[in-house]
Formats: structure tokens, sequence, C-alpha cells
């Protein structure tokens, strides 16, 4: 049997569960899901700057000069004078050779001169004797000539005996050999008591190098040059016009050599087998700090980029 009050419950009961579903839906679209927020990006201005255009080498020291100690006279190896690997001063005494035979030559040469200076006496007295009486025809002309002739011999004779000595004053000095620079000297290659032969290869002692200042070279390849002057041409690089171009050197270790020198040089043609033209540069050494042979990094600096435009590296993105 159909009952009013049941229908008006089962009707209440629908409406109710209606309207929870509906709030339930509501809910759902009232509370949106979180976004991400949108990422910061940072703007730069970019603008022209002046950089400088430095380029860095292989390079290699070498001294500024080198001079082999040779002996020029023949002899026994007498005394070794400095200390081997040391430095020496221009003047100062580093090998003896015997000199007694030399100062007996001297001796000799001498006497020869004084014998010589007689006879010119003895010839010029007897010219001066013939010459009045050759005016007054006392004396044949055969006379006067062979007086002239002899007093020319004797003049003649006094002359290579005066070279004589001073040759033999020479060998003499040459017995003593002295540093001709400032400078490294390196291990004697002969001994004390050796025979010296001046015109054999036995005659180099040692040598000297010079330190301070110091050479040091690079290579430029012909391809570096011509794209350099291409750079040139087009203003993207400005050189120094005054002032020569500066090098600093990084010695092997990675630390900065504290004295900066300049390009005093270039060779005028390129090497054939290797096609590169060298380049040498000039560095004080006060301190004897780098050693001919040393290989080092020059960096040549002096040159400039003019309106370049720099973009910091965290911003450059590569694409695929």
């Amino acid at each position: 049997m159909f009952s009013l009050s049941s229908s008006i419950k089962n009707v209440g009961y629908g409406l109710a569960c209606v309207c929870t579903v509906s709030l339930l839906a509501s809910c759902s679209k009232e509370a949106p899901s979180a976004q991400r927020p949108a990422p910061a990006v940072e703007v730069l201005t970019i603008a022209p700057q002046t950089l400088p255009a430095d380029k860095s080498f292989v390079a290699q020291t070498e001294s500024s000069q080198r001079v082999e100690i040779t002996a020029r006279v023949s002899g026994f190896l007498d005394a070794i004078h400095y200390t081997e690997g040391s430095a020496v001063k221009k003047g100062e005494l580093m090998f003896t050779i015997d000199p007694k035979p030399f100062q007996a030559q001297l001796e000799a040469m001498q006497g020869q001169l004084k014998m010589q200076q007689a006879r010119l006496g003895t010839a010029e007295a007897n010219f001066n004797r013939i010459k009045p009486l050759a005016k007054l025809n006392a004396v044949s002309q055969s006379d006067l000539d062979n007086a002239t002739g002899e007093l020319n011999g004797s003049r003649a004779a006094v002359y290579a005996a005066e070279a004589a000595v001073e040759e033999a004053r020479l060998n003499l000095g040459y017995t003593r050999i002295y540093a001709p620079l400032d400078g490294q000297a390196s291990q004697a290659m002969q001994r004390q008591g050796a025979y010296i032969n001046a015109m054999s290869s036995d005659s180099k002692l040692t040598y000297i190098a010079a330190l301070d200042p110091i050479w040091v070279n690079f290579s430029v390849s012909q391809n570096q040059e011509e794209h350099l002057r291409k750079m040139i041409a087009e203003k993207k690089i400005v050189m120094p016009t005054e002032s020569k171009l500066e090098v600093e050197l990084t010695l092997p270790g990675g630390q900065v050599y504290p004295h900066r020198g300049q390009i005093d040089f270039s060779d005028p043609s390129y090497e054939q087998a290797t096609g590169t033209m060298l380049i040498r540069a000039v560095i004080p050494n006060p301190d004897k700090a780098l050693r001919p042979g040393m290989f080092v990094t020059a960096q040549v600096i002096g040159g400039f980029r003019p309106d370049a435009i720099v973009v910091p590296q965290l911003a450059v993105m590569q694409g695929a």
C-alpha cells in the first residue's frame, strides 16, 4: 500500500545525495592545481669594448752573446784561474799558457832590433861622409849609390826588427787569456799541463755566455702573419705605433717571469724547411733566473682590438 510519508522520506534521501555530490564537484572546481612560476631572465647590455690582442708562442731562451775562448798561441796550459760554471767579469784572468818560450822569443827579437839599429847607425854615418864628397866628385857615383842603398836597407831592417819585437810581445801577451765579457763561464775543455795547439780544434778552452740581457726566440708561421696583416688592414687589430711590442714570459711551472722585454728583431725571410719566421725578444735577466736553452711561453703584448663585442660564456647556448 502506497505511503505518503515513506515517499517523502525517499525523495529527501535522494536530494541529500544529489546535493552532496554537487558540493563535492563544486569544491573540486574551485581549487585549481598549483602552477610553476615563470623563470627569472637576466638582461645584459652589450657594448663595444677595447680588448688586448695578445698572442702566445712557444719560445726558447738563448744567450745574447756567446764567445768561444780559444788559445791564440801554442804551448802547455800552465794554469786555470777561474771556477768552472761561475760568473766571470770582463778582463778577469782565466787561463795561462807557459810564457817562458815566448819571453825568450821576445828577448831574442829585441836583440835583433838592437843589432839592426847599430847597423843603421853605421850606414847613416857612412852615407853622411860620402854625400858631401860626391858633390866634390871626390868619390864615384857608384860609391854614393852603394852608401844610399846600405842606408835604405838598414832602415828597412830596423822596421822589420821592430815588427818582430811587436809580434813577439803580442804572442807573450796571448799566453794570458782574459774574459772578453761579463757572463757565465762553462767548464774548461783542456786540463792543466795539456799541450794546446793553436792551429787545431784543441785550441778551444771554454766559452762564456752572457745572461743579462737574454734573448728569447720564437717562430711565426706564414699563415699567422698573413692573418695578422689582414686583421690590421681591416682595423680589427691596432698595433702600437711609437713603442715596441712587449713580451711577457711564463716559465714551465706556470710562474710569470717578473721582467718584461721587447721585440728587437724579426728575420727578413721565412725558413724554407718549416715555413716560419724567427722573432727575437730581449729580456732583462738581472737575477740570472733564465738560462740559455730553456723552453718558455712568450706572450706578445701591445696590440688591441677596438670595438670588440664581449658576451659572457654562460649566456651562450648551443642548439642541436
